[in-house]
């Protein structure tokens, strides 16, 4: 049954290639939703039974579906990390004052607000880094930014 499933993609892979790179932001995401639909595609047996045609059709509606959810999950994830978002200039303190509001908090918790707030990353990054999953990074950050806050409040 493997050299079925590698006859068919030898057999489309142009198309494939092709139709992924034109919905895709760059030629790694379209190699990834080409390998995903490959994937795929092993386990559906009936899949190597349809005409060239239909089975064209269905591993382009498999790409695109692929495609449609990772930007969905893209856009929920930004609009999470959004809405928790800490700004230097609400807080109303200095690059001084940060520092210190940093200090009283434990390292680990310090080095995700630096990382996320003056480096830049991004929660996906900064799991990366450290070997942890994205939505630990950001509850993490989110349990910083309220003892932050916590912080900030007492001092008024």
């Amino acid at each position: 049954m493997k050299v079925e499933v590698s006859d068919l993609y030898e057999a489309l892979k142009d198309d494939l290639f092709r139709f992924a790179r034109s919905i895709a932001r760059h030629g790694q995401e379209a190699n990834d939703l080409v390998q995903d639909a490959m994937v795929k595609s092993l386990n559906e047996p009936e899949l190597l039974r349809l005409p060239e045609y239909k089975q064209r059709a269905w591993f382009f509606r498999v790409m695109k579906n692929r495609l449609i959810d990772d930007r969905r999950k893209e856009q929920r994830l930004t609009q999470w990390e959004d809405d928790f978002d800490f700004s230097i200039q609400e807080a109303g303190v200095g690059h001084l004052e940060i520092t210190e509001l940093l200090s009283h908090l434990p390292q680990d918790l310090s080095d995700l607000i630096f990382k996320r707030y003056w480096l830049g990353l991004s929660s996906q990054e900064i799991g990366g880094q450290l070997g942890l999953p994205a939505s630990t990074v950001r509850y993490k950050l989110a349990l910083a930014i309220k003892r932050l806050r916590k912080i900030l409040e007492e001092e008024k």
